[in-house]
């Protein structure tokens, strides 16, 4: 019902698309100037809202590039602060953001940043770093990146789509041109040639040689305050309280249910600010239950909002887990993706 309400939006839509198309055309044609930085600056982003996998992709940089001093700048979405702002050992979801603080405790060598003007972000940056990772900055026109990888989920890529507010793409798909790689992800684990040519077919034979595709690993489940891992093989014969803030929850769900058929699903929007309400509803029905053999389950990036003083004496003592993913790229194609990374960095660090 809803997606047939959306298509009444269809002429806001053409609206919305022609005002993208003619602010990309102004930076197209240099009338509205982006800044280049010498720094090596990689952008990740997508062209829809939410739910291609950046997270996981800007994860699979930090490891590739590990010897490099790494800053990740992002907008910090749903946060309730403004301006620039490091994330360390006292900030929240609510004052960086859920992703910001995830590659925070991910990666401690690393320095992880929020600003919505990612020009000033970058000047602030790039005196003491050897790089830059733009974490969902395809749309930030104002910053001309070195390298932009653009995200597309696998299952969306090969359904017909439509700008906001009709659909969820932020600009026209044929965007994908500003990129220097398009990676696919969320793709099944084995990918026949033929389910390759139908994705490539999207996007003509300009895009030959920038296509890649990418699975989703799933890690051991970890305890939110215990840090306690499990296997997922775990799960067998336990109902599941699933709590989940994201934009497609059914690649989880269907992980999930390998192992088990009992699922019950908490499900909030994308970045959703969980209330005290929330969780104490999850935590009274978790006791509730009848089942003997049960556990609470989160994704990684939901967890950042869990840590919240607020919530844990409701939590601090109930089985709760995240469960940690991350990108794999096609196993005859690693190296070739890795490389055109790597020989950017190195090649702009040296120039410089």
């Amino acid at each position: 019902m809803i997606k047939y309400l959306r298509l009444l939006l269809l002429p806001f839509s053409l609206l919305y698309g022609i005002v993208v198309i003619l602010r990309n055309m102004l930076y197209d044609r240099g009338l509205l100037r982006s800044r280049k930085f010498d720094i090596p600056v990689i952008c990740v982003g997508n062209l829809v809202l939410g739910g291609s996998g950046k997270s996981p992709v800007t994860e699979y940089l930090v490891n590739l590039l590990g010897e490099y001093k790494i800053a990740i700048l992002s907008r910090g979405y749903g946060r309730e602060t403004k301006g620039f702002l490091y994330a360390d050992e006292n900030a929240t979801a609510r004052s960086v953001g859920d992703e910001p603080l995830q590659f925070y405790h991910k990666f401690p060598g690393i320095t992880v940043a929020v600003c919505e003007d990612r020009v000033l972000g970058i000047e602030k940056l790039k005196g003491e770093h050897d790089l830059v990772i733009l974490d969902d900055a395809f749309q930030h026109r104002r910053v001309k990146p070195g390298l932009s990888i653009l995200l597309f989920e696998y299952q969306k890529l090969l359904q017909p789509q439509f700008v906001l507010p009709a659909g969820n793409m932020r600009e026209p798909f044929w965007g994908y041109r500003r990129a220097d790689l398009l990676l696919v992800t969320k793709a099944p684990a084995t990918l026949s040639d033929e389910q390759k040519a139908s994705c490539a077919e999207k996007f003509g034979s300009g895009a030959s040689g920038k296509i890649y595709f990418s699975a989703i690993n799933y890690g051991n489940l970890t305890g939110l305050f215990s840090k306690a891992e499990l296997e997922a093989q775990a799960l067998a014969g336990k109902t599941v309280f699933l709590l989940t803030g994201i934009a497609n929850p059914k690649p989880l769900l269907d992980e999930l249910r390998r192992y088990t058929p009992a699922i019950i699903h908490h499900d909030y929007p994308d970045h959703h600010s969980y209330s005290l309400q929330n969780i104490a509803k999850l935590a009274e029905a978790f006791s509730e239950h009848p089942a003997k053999e049960k556990i609470i389950i989160t994704t990684e990036k939901d967890a950042q909002r869990l840590f919240d003083v607020t919530f844990k004496e409701l939590l601090l003592n109930l089985p709760v887990f995240y469960l940690p993913i991350k990108v794999i790229i096609e196993e005859n194609h690693t190296q070739a993706f890795n490389q055109k990374i790597l020989k950017y960095v190195s090649d702009t660090a040296r120039n410089r």
